[in-house]
């Protein structure tokens, strides 16, 4: 079976086995670390935000589904992939979802309303085309999709994806959409450490107008990359729950400094 890069990225697909992409499925994803950021939420409350955890757990066991074209409004894209992987088989379907109900947890608590793309990681889909609407549907403050890539193995680090200007659909939403990505950048670096990335993007940001997600989106809304789980340097750190934690603080934080206006 052939997984695809992160699915968002167009990099070169590797083998992986049946055992390997099930790995972890639901590690971590109902416990926390003590880390929590208190006070520093406050601009989240009352706040309907969207979380879009990238890729489902069981996407790989039906291409049938993924891999029907969408309209992407700049090019037709299969629906969704599978992600990527560590090398030793912890994969990024397993790896957001779990990002993402830390997250859930923490925005929960300081009294925003979140509402998350699917709610498990043994699912197929969304659609790339659904997870926007999804947050169009909740007329979401800010949206962000959860993202681990697949990137050359000798490169390191995150980098937040914006949306371009597509003429007819992301006018209102590129500029909210590039402060939400500016904060997210700043609160990503300084609380987890993780450099800016080496090989893709500029500064830790990459500006697309090919992601559905972003096309169809009628909130402000960015990708973020955490991290590449191809480097072993990075891997390490992303199979951390303790690190996870700290990712999963870090975007709560940059959300609310987005949210906070300041």
């Amino acid at each position: 079976m052939l997984t695809a890069a992160c699915g968002i990225g167009g990099k070169t697909p590797h083998v992986t086995t049946t055992s390997e992409a099930t790995t972890s499925s639901t590690e971590s994803t109902t416990s926390t670390t003590s880390t929590t950021v208190g006070g520093a939420l406050a601009a989240v409350d009352g706040k309907v935000i969207l979380l879009d955890p990238g890729h489902n757990g069981a996407n790989y066991k039906h291409p049938e589904v993924i891999n029907k074209n969408v309209d992407a409004i700049t090019e037709k894209k299969p629906c969704d992939t599978t992600g990527t992987e560590t090398n030793d088989g912890y994969t990024e379907p397993a790896y957001t979802f779990d990002i993402a109900v830390r997250m859930r947890s923490l925005l929960e608590a300081a009294g925003a309303h979140v509402v998350m793309t699917r709610p498990d990681n043994a699912g197929v889909g969304p659609c790339i085309t659904e997870r926007a609407d999804i947050g169009n549907r909740a007329h979401a403050a800010a949206g962000i999709s959860i993202h681990a890539d697949g990137g050359p193995a000798s490169g390191r680090g995150f980098h937040v994806i914006l949306p371009a200007v597509v003429q007819g659909h992301t006018e209102p939403i590129v500029e909210p959409s590039r402060r939400l990505g500016l904060d997210l950048r700043a609160a990503y670096e300084t609380g987890t450490g993780m450099p800016r990335s080496t090989y893709i993007g500029k500064d830790g940001i990459d500006v697309r107008n090919d992601l559905g997600g972003l096309n169809w989106s009628t909130i402000p809304k960015v990708f973020i990359e955490t991290g590449n789980m191809r480097n072993a340097t990075d891997a390490a750190l992303l199979k951390s729950p303790d690190f996870r934690q700290k990712v999963a603080v870090a975007l709560c934080q940059g959300l609310a400094d987005f949210l906070s206006g300041r």
